[in-house]
């Protein structure tokens, strides 16, 4: 790291003068005997060698502007997700290390994931390897930095689950650029390790979930309890399979076990017949997913089907029975000399924001490596890593099969988005405003009836804001004639919405002015505190922010307080602005909730990070999802934050992991219906003496601009920003 004269500037100083070394991952405190059982049952070995442990000679470099560029031996950045053909490898290599034909046939490759490489591993990938190379990620060492000929390998990392044994397994598997360019499978990856992890269930997947449609609906009993009901097509009718959960012993992981819900559409001439306008109540249905059977089957109360509602659909016009709406004029909107963002491989630049882009089967979309380039100071970390890691959804029905509706359902474009600033000056009228522009990276999911999209959004100013989008179809029951239910709303005769929550979380391994490894940051929550009526009151109008230092991983879990105002700032520790304040990123809560149901449910057990809005933990490779890898039928409690925290590591310097759980309570309306309107959560990351002035400033003047009140009418500048209706 450069001394305090080295990293001095007019915008920016570090009050600590010392040189040091890339920090390595330091050891956590002993272990409690509650400790993660997963992680001690299957740790996942890391193999990456140290920087400077790469037996290679001293490479031959090339030079742009004085920068040495390595002549590369890889084509993929360490963070680009694995191939297609990296994933055949991997897949053929772990197959072909299967002991027996049986278990060769018996293996399901529920998810094929990068092993993402140790931080300083990416630091020397930026720095030397990639554009736009960046040296100064390294450390400062005496005779220049020790730089390898190539990086180590890539890896996959296999969830394997085998339908034979009903066994779990994770396979490391090392690649190299010949295995992962080559196809037919002539060359193979090769195993690094292999681990059996007792007592869990992986993930369902979307052949399985056909399977088990499939088994259901051929089973005798099922088609006689649906012919009870008028329904004799079995191509109306939908299973929708879903996990167990865990409620009790009976659904241990010992078996791979789904509790189908039971839909049935009307026969129409509408090319998407909503199906989940047809909930079937009262039969009960078990299915071993292992073997794909039936175990327990019951047709338990004889519930009439909802009648057709003539509201039910929402395709396009005619094709639904209804006509659309005809006085909506075509919006266009062009970007004649192209985008302003560049894309190189999974490199994306914008607006002074860089950052990779990557992804994986469970969390989608995951962003890396977040910098702002600012001015002299160059590039300045924020983040190292950001994704959203879990969704769960609690309904709040407790009739059968409602109450074990508890799902956890963990995966470009430049546009202008109204104002960024604005000032009239009263006495002379003019005034200066600028447009807003924002980059939105994102990615939309459908799990079953519901669409969720999840959005980052880049603004010019160094704000951040994570938004979740929820849209799709409700999930509905039936009702007797006649009946009513308080636990949800009648949207339709025979048809009604529970009521139910959706809880997301965003992981954010936070780097504020770090490098790759550093541990100089902390948290500190903000609240707004009014002054006491007195001698620094005596007109009883005051109030000012307190801070407050999380200075422990048990004293970071918290929760939100609009009446405070409260919000959490990420600062690191030996870096001031020009005011000589730590420079930071805050963490402002939109609007959120915390789950209704009572502290005993069921679903808490697995779902135990949900009773914070906030953890804070320092960083750990292995600790990754909030519940643990495998809440599927999870009989253990409080696995994954829950029990990392009791670790109780310090906070006051460390590489820091933001751990934010936010949430919204649906009260359904017959306006969600047959398809909900789009509903917005997030919150913002936004700078907090980071910058010594607004990095706004420098905007220009948009050739088109909107009036002050931002409504959408055109408006063009005349003169110094003065705005003028068209």
């Amino acid at each position: 790291m450069a001394t305090a004269q080295e990293k001095a500037t007019p915008c920016c100083r570090h009050t600590n003068s010392s040189t040091a070394p890339l920090r390595p991952d330091r050891p956590s405190a002993s272990p409690d005997p509650t400790a993660d059982p997963i992680r001690n049952r299957a740790p996942v070995t890391t193999l990456m060698p140290a920087v400077d442990s790469f037996p290679d000679p001293p490479p031959k470099t090339t030079s742009t502007k004085g920068i040495p560029v390595m002549v590369r031996a890889q084509t993929s950045h360490p963070l680009d997700p694995l191939s297609a053909a990296e994933i055949s490898v991997a897949v053929a290599t772990v197959r072909a290390a299967g002991a027996t034909p049986e278990v060769r046939d018996s293996m399901r490759f529920v998810e094929v994931v990068l092993v993402e490489p140790e931080k300083h591993v990416v630091a020397l990938a930026d720095a030397y390897f990639f554009p736009p190379f960046q040296p100064s990620l390294l450390p400062r060492t005496k005779g220049g930095p020790v730089i390898p000929t190539k990086l180590p390998p890539r890896k996959a990392r296999l969830v394997v689950y085998n339908k034979r044994s009903n066994e779990t397994s994770i396979w490391i598997v090392a690649l190299s650029e010949v295995h992962a360019a080559t196809r037919g499978g002539h060359h193979r990856g090769k195993v690094i390790s292999s681990n059996v992890v007792p007592n869990v269930q992986p993930p369902m997947d979307a052949v399985e979930y056909a399977e088990c449609e499939a088994v259901v609906k051929d089973y005798p009993p099922f088609r006689e309890a649906m012919k009870k009901r008028g329904i004799e097509d079995m191509d109306l009718v939908m299973v929708d399979p879903w996990c167990v959960g865990y409620h009790s012993e009976a659904d241990a992981p010992s078996r791979r076990l789904a509790k189908p819900l039971i839909f049935c559409r009307t026969e129409s001439d509408c090319p998407i017949e909503n199906g989940y306008a047809r909930p079937v109540e009262g039969i009960h249905v078990l299915v071993d997913m292992q073997n794909m059977v039936v175990l327990e089957f019951e047709d338990r109360k004889l519930v009439p089907l909802p009648p057709a509602d003539p509201l039910r659909n929402y395709t396009a016009g005619e094709t639904r029975g209804g006509v659309d709406r005809s006085d909506v004029k075509p919006l266009q909107i062009i970007q004649p000399e192209g985008p302003s963002f560049r894309v190189n491989g999974h490199f994306i630049q914008w607006q002074k924001w860089n950052f990779r882009i990557g992804f994986t089967p469970r969390e989608g979309l995951v962003i890396y490596s977040v910098a702002y380039v600012d001015g002299s100071r160059g590039r300045r970390a924020v983040a190292h890593r950001l994704s959203f890691v879990e969704m769960v959804v609690p309904y709040g029905d407790p009739n059968d099969p409602h109450y074990r509706k508890n799902a956890f359902d963990a995966g470009e474009d430049g546009l202008d988005h109204g104002i960024l600033w604005k000032h009239q000056d009263w006495r002379s009228g003019l005034a200066e405003v600028r447009r807003s522009r924002r980059l939105t990276v994102s990615f939309i999911c459908t799990v079953a009836n519901y669409e969720y999209g999840f959005y980052w959004h880049f603004y010019q100013d160094g704000k951040i804001e994570a938004e979740v989008k929820l849209t799709g179809i409700l999930s509905l029951g039936a009702l007797q004639p006649g009946e009513f239910r308080k636990y949800g709303t009648t949207i339709a005769p025979g048809l009604y919405a529970p009521v139910h929550q959706h809880f997301f979380v965003a992981r954010m391994d936070m780097a504020v002015d770090c490098k790759p490894g550093e541990g100089f940051n902390q948290v500190v929550e903000v609240d707004v505190k009014v002054e006491e009526p007195g001698q620094n009151n005596i007109h009883n109008n005051a109030f000012y922010a307190e801070e407050k230092l999380l200075k422990s991983e048990l004293e970071a879990r918290r929760d939100c307080n609009p009446l405070s105002a409260r919000h959490w700032i990420v600062r690191n520790t030996r870096t001031v602005n020009r005011t000589g304040q730590l420079t930071g990123y805050r963490l402002v809560p939109g609007s959120n909730c915390l789950p209704l149901a009572g502290s005993e449910a069921k679903f808490l057990r697995r779902a135990a990070f949900l009773k914070h809005n906030l953890w804070v933990t320092t960083y750990a490779s292995d600790e990754m999802y909030p519940g643990g890898e495998f809440p599927n039928q999870n009989p253990r409690v409080g696995e994954g934050l829950a029990t990392w925290v009791k670790q109780n590591r310090s906070l006051e310097e460390a590489d820091i992991v933001l751990w934010y759980v936010f949430g919204v309570t649906h009260i359904p309306r017959l306006e969600d219906w047959p398809v909900m309107p789009v509903e917005r959560i997030g919150f913002m990351l936004m700078p907090h003496g980071f910058f010594n002035c607004s990095p706004a400033v420098d905007v220009p003047p948009s050739a088109i601009d909107l009036d002050d009140k931002d409504n959408g009418i055109p408006a063009k500048p005349i003169q110094n920003g003065l705005i003028a209706k068209l």
